[in-house]
């Protein structure tokens, strides 16, 4: 169906996007698509269509800059899927150390029958009876140098060896090789550990968010300590940081609750049992005296301006391989990678 594009007062201007200034065409050009996009990046199509004829005065549909959004986070999908960076780390020496960071974060899905179903009457399914509402988590990787400000992210709704692989592309565009050491941190799902040991092996160290535990250790103390755990927090922080966990586990070990006392009622074992299992990611005094940071928060803010601005937006939920889409998009907008992908399709800055 052809779509008008009209330029209102702003004519002249738009010579670059229409060849005249209210023009009627099949496809939008380069420059046209680019401008649409890069709106339905950061907003809903809808606010993108009215984003557009504010700053361009040229009016495109809510569904033509949807199809136009989704078929260039396929063609990014697609040239991420053609450039699978290495299994392992090469043999150059590289950079002596990254820092490394994943994380979770839940994204609204919504799934349909697929068109065409047919009933067992062999009627066709009505689809908008089949939605079925749903959160899935994406996954979020984040690898940077010291020092560094702006780091490499990647994002996924995939698996979490898809997401270990995209932590190894970070890190191998971070220029990781055989002799980096990777900083690597993380709260205490056990896959984000598994998946630094996959990738980097004994070259990577790894963290546990010091400040997701200290969320542990509050809880604990508000039953301990009452009215004083502002001050026994602060002594049990100090003791960590110094590598003293055996000793906060001395601390909490007289305030066990029973076993028959159900887990949401027992913050002291929660939070005993939390140090206790994971006593290798707990070296948070190397990591300050090398300056190195002890808390994934940039990456818990990166989730928020890559993955939740857009995704999470009131009253939205995405088709799963949308969502993928649109976190590649926006994965690379936030690389810096946006001109470089126009510029291959032969389009240059103005």
């Amino acid at each position: 169906m052809e779509q008008s594009f009209s330029a209102g007062r702003r004519g002249p201007e738009l010579r670059p996007f229409c060849e005249s200034a209210a023009v009627a065409c099949r496809e939008c050009s380069q420059p046209l698509q680019r401008a649409s996009i890069d709106f339905a990046a950061d907003v809903p199509f809808a606010r993108a269509t009215a984003k557009l004829k504010e700053h361009y005065g040229i009016e495109v549909g809510p569904s033509v800059i949807r199809a136009l959004t989704e078929k260039h986070g396929a063609a990014i999908l697609v040239s991420q899927e053609s450039q699978k960076p290495a299994s392992e780390l090469p043999e150059r020496p590289g950079v002596p150390e990254l820092i490394g960071e994943l994380d979770g974060s839940m994204v609204p899905i919504v799934e349909t029958a697929a068109p065409g179903t047919l009933d067992s009457a062999g009627e066709a399914v009505d689809r908008r009876k089949t939605r079925v509402l749903f959160w899935k988590e994406s996954r979020l990787s984040l690898v940077r140098k010291p020092g560094d400000v702006e780091p490499i992210l990647d994002a996924t709704m995939g698996s979490v060896e898809q997401a270990g692989k995209q932590l190894l592309g970070a890190a191998l565009r971070a220029g990781a090789g055989s002799k980096t050491k990777f900083h690597c941190l993380g709260d205490g799902a056990p896959w984000i550990n598994e998946q630094v040991e996959l990738q980097f092996g004994a070259q990577a160290n790894y963290l546990i968010d010091f400040y997701h535990l200290c969320e542990y250790l509050a809880a604990a103390g508000q039953k301990i300590a009452g009215t004083d755990k502002a001050a026994w927090l602060e002594e049990k922080k100090s003791w960590l940081k110094e590598n003293r966990w055996p000793e906060v586990l001395d601390s909490l070990r007289p305030f066990l609750e029973n076993e028959a006392v159900p887990d949401p009622d027992a913050p002291v074992r929660a939070c005993y049992r939390y140090i206790k299992n994971r006593p290798k990611f707990l070296d948070y005094k190397s990591a300050l005296e090398a300056g190195l940071p002890i808390g994934s928060g940039e990456v818990e803010s990166a989730h928020r301006y890559l993955i939740q601005e857009r995704l999470k937006v009131s009253g939205g939920w995405w088709k799963l391989d949308n969502a993928e889409k649109m976190l590649a998009l926006r994965a690379l907008r936030a690389n810096g990678d946006w001109e470089r992908y126009w510029s291959g399709r032969g389009l240059k800055a103005a």
